[in-house]
């Protein structure tokens, strides 16, 4: 029985069909990339959307990722340290090229970054920074200097009852337990009102950094203490939610008591505007764009600085007047 073996014409297209296969193989694998399509795959976990800065910063990182034509990984840790550390664990997992977070807390990160590290995946912090010793464990940091935003705060107070005789009597409505911002504000606010000894913290307790919670703790602050002057709120959520809880009591808000906050979102915008809140250190939650041009330089083994700082300001109840109209968030 005769074997028909094939023509020289069928063995030179099957040849130049498998080089053809074997070079798109490399190219594929030359892009160092996660997934077949050549886009760098980032994981993000966020801390929630316990607030409208929050809402406004996922917008952002969102927004930024898909015009930087990443595929991003998005999670939700609903403020909780244990979701974040399995959301990272899962990046791990799923090999992804960069991994970044806002923190929930600051401590309790060495393990699960010295994973990420063993990987080989690069990590940026993103709002919230950790407490680790070791600065290897992450390329970067992007976000504000909070102790400088309490600090402001704090010498604007010092500056408008530099003429007050008798005690200021202050009521602090902390973010979330453990969180940098929440630490870092106490301490920069604390810091600047040390020299003016009739300044005087008399009540400082967590709201969460939410409206409720915010709304919550004045209600209590204002049972226990007959005399509030002044309200310094760790975000403009717990200060709106306060000024429910300020007018319900029958007394007016910007007015019967002074009212500084952090961030700037919209909404305390308008209630600074409105002469509810009396001054605002800004926060931008805009951080998209920064990081994905970090997430680029990281990915292609470039150098980045440790620390990199927004750029931020201040505001005023005729400053923000000013500034509503053209307010992005």
């Amino acid at each position: 029985m005769r074997t028909h073996l094939p023509s020289r014409k069928v063995v030179a297209v099957l040849t130049v069909a498998l080089l053809a296969a074997g070079m798109a193989a490399c190219g594929n694998s030359d892009t160092g990339d996660n997934g077949d399509d050549g886009k760098i795959t980032l994981g993000f976990s966020q801390v929630g959307a316990e607030s409208g800065w929050r809402t406004a910063n996922t917008t952002s990182i969102k927004e930024a990722a898909a015009d930087a034509g990443f595929d991003l990984k998005f999670d939700d840790a609903q403020q909780k340290q244990e979701n974040q550390i399995k959301a990272i664990r899962n990046f791990i997992q799923q090999k992804v090229d960069v991994i970044a977070f806002s923190p929930v807390v600051e401590s309790g990160w060495d393990t699960v970054l010295k994973e990420a590290k063993d990987a080989k995946i690069p990590v940026i912090l993103t709002d919230r920074s950790v407490d680790s010793a070791d600065k290897s464990l992450y390329k970067t940091f992007l976000g504000s200097d909070f102790v400088k935003e309490g600090r402001l705060a704090g010498e604007w107070l010092v500056e408008q009852k530099k003429a007050a005789t008798g005690p200021v009597n202050i009521v602090e409505l902390q973010g979330t337990t453990g969180s940098a911002p929440a630490n870092d504000r106490k301490k920069g606010f604390a810091e600047a009102i040390a020299a003016s000894p009739n300044l005087k913290v008399i009540a400082s307790q967590s709201g969460d950094f939410t409206r409720a919670g915010g709304k919550q703790v004045m209600e209590q602050f204002l049972k226990a203490n007959p005399k509030i002057d002044v309200l310094f709120a760790h975000n403009d959520d717990m200060g709106l939610g306060a000024l429910e809880a300020i007018t319900a009591a029958g007394k007016v808000p910007g007015k019967d008591i002074t009212i500084i906050t952090v961030d700037a979102v919209k909404d305390g915008m308008q209630a600074l505007a409105d002469g509810k809140f009396n001054f605002i250190a800004e926060c931008s939650p805009l951080l998209g764009p920064q990081l994905m041009d970090l997430v680029k330089k990281v990915h292609n083994g470039e150098e980045v600085p440790p620390r990199i700082e927004t750029q931020e300001t201040t505001f005023t109840q005729e400053q923000a007047k000013e500034a509503l109209p053209n307010r992005k968030y």
